[in-house]
């Protein structure tokens, strides 16, 4: 009875004290998933540098050049953007007689004013609100930039003692354990891989259209497109069809035509065609799983969980038919 109280009670303070420590990293979790990824993908890497020069050397190597070359680059990407939107210019006359038209016309049809006093002190209100999320945004941003670094300095030089530490806790068969651990890797590397892959070819095959259209600022707009098209179901609209709407407010009905053609039947298309076949290639993962494990996982951990979503979906499938093997399977069920 007393071994059995010393393990349970041990077994709820390693929960409630995990429960505890997980909450509180929630602001660097971004910074914590992102080091784990950068192992995933520098740890082959590494080890074999590691064949070559001094352990350590290997270690500092890794993670300064991840820094400057990887790190740093994408930092600095990510300024020019936000300078870049900060900078856009509209005519905002070509725009305001249009949109006080589509106004009135809706509180004709309706009775809703769009513009009462009501409405646009809501709308200063979340302005205000999202200058001060996007200052808090950068903040963290430099914060977690940080946690990443460190974490992957640590983690690749214990990394073969940390990764039998871990396999050793995991409840299972040795084979399970290697195919548990084999599926972790395999779907972080194809994501962090494939992902922004597939915001690169999407931002290439936007510009074109923005090209043709004549839609102001293309080259951003293609960039934003790419960064929208890591988010599944609605992805690229998100950019072309708000230009689009603003092609036709300036009467622009052309422009307007063209880039709503070019968006439904390529970009749109090609979205679907492209992340189909990057998932198939790479991890042979379902559509469906991408998409459900980044809805589930970006309320849970942010930005990251467009990659380890869709690992906590493949994980939960993995683990039911580990189960229905073990547990549920006659012999010979298990051996067809």
């Amino acid at each position: 009875m007393k071994e059995h109280y010393w393990k349970y009670s041990l077994i709820i303070l390693i929960i409630g004290l995990g429960f505890l420590l997980f909450r509180q990293a929630q602001p660097f979790m971004n910074g914590i998933l992102g080091g784990f990824t950068l192992f995933l993908l520098l740890r082959n890497f590494t080890y074999w540098l590691q064949t070559k020069i001094n352990k350590s050397l290997a270690v500092w190597l890794v993670t300064i050049g991840t820094t400057l070359f990887i790190l740093v680059p994408l930092s600095l990407f990510g300024w020019a953007i936000v300078n870049q939107l900060t900078g856009v210019h509209f005519d905002p006359q070509a725009v305001i007689k249009p949109t006080k038209e589509v106004v009135e016309i809706i509180k004709e049809h309706t009775g809703f004013d769009l513009l009462s006093e009501g409405n646009i002190k809501f709308a200063v209100a979340q302005a205000s609100s999202l200058g001060q999320s996007v200052m808090s945004g950068v903040s963290d941003f430099v914060v977690n930039l940080f946690v990443s670094i460190m974490l992957l300095f640590f983690m690749l030089y214990g990394g073969a003692q940390m990764e039998r530490y871990v396999s050793s806790l995991l409840p299972f068969k040795a084979e399970n354990k290697r195919e548990v651990l084999d599926k972790v890797q395999l779907i972080v590397r194809s994501n962090a891989i494939g992902i922004p892959l597939l915001a690169i070819i999407q931002g290439i095959i936007s510009l074109g259209g923005y090209l043709l259209s004549g839609a102001p600022n293309p080259v951003l707009a293609a960039c934003l497109t790419a960064f929208a098209s890591i988010i599944p179901i609605v992805g690229t609209t998100l950019i072309w069809v708000p230009i689009s709407i603003y092609f036709l407010l300036v009467g622009d009905w052309v422009s307007a035509l063209i880039l709503l053609a070019y968006g439904g039947i390529i970009i749109a298309q090609c979205d679907n065609l492209i992340r189909f076949l990057l998932q198939k290639k790479m991890a042979n993962i379902h559509p469906l799983i991408t998409i459900f494990g980044v809805v589930a996982g970006l309320p849970l951990f942010g930005f990251m969980g467009i990659i380890f979503g869709p690992l906590l979906v493949s994980l939960f499938l993995l683990f039911i038919d580990m189960f229905r093997t073990e547990y549920l399977l006659d012999d010979a069920s298990r051996k067809e």
